[in-house]
């Protein structure tokens, strides 16, 4: 499985950015997505899934601000970022598991006025 990540950048506190994560190497439909993040100096933690039969979860941190979803034409998982916060500056990231883990490249997201 490989996952292709773009979007992201740089926004001002209370914009909005959005990520993208396209797959291949597996049918999309049955593969379990899910965002997560890095902050400098920290652990890699979770944001937001979205599973193979519809259901999607957040981090309570980006509940209300963050909306998961996929689009299984193109094939890819979207991360809409809206009211950001200087906190959710981080590193981004894809993921799918397949009895592994596989990530996507990551992609860096700047919030600052």
């Amino acid at each position: 499985v490989n996952l292709v990540q773009s979007g992201g950048g740089s926004a001002q506190p209370g914009g909005s950015l959005r990520l993208s994560c396209t797959t291949s190497g597996f049918r999309f439909s049955l593969l379990n997505l899910s965002w997560h993040r890095q902050r400098p100096g920290e652990e890699r933690e979770f944001v937001a899934s979205s599973s193979n039969e519809g259901t999607v979860n957040y981090a309570d941190s980006v509940k209300g601000r963050f909306t998961i979803s996929r689009d299984t034409t193109k094939p890819t998982v979207y991360l809409q970022m809206d009211s950001l916060k200087s906190e959710d500056t981080a590193i981004y990231y894809c993921k799918t598991r397949l009895y592994i883990p596989y990530w996507g490249q990551g992609t860096p997201v700047t919030v600052s006025s």
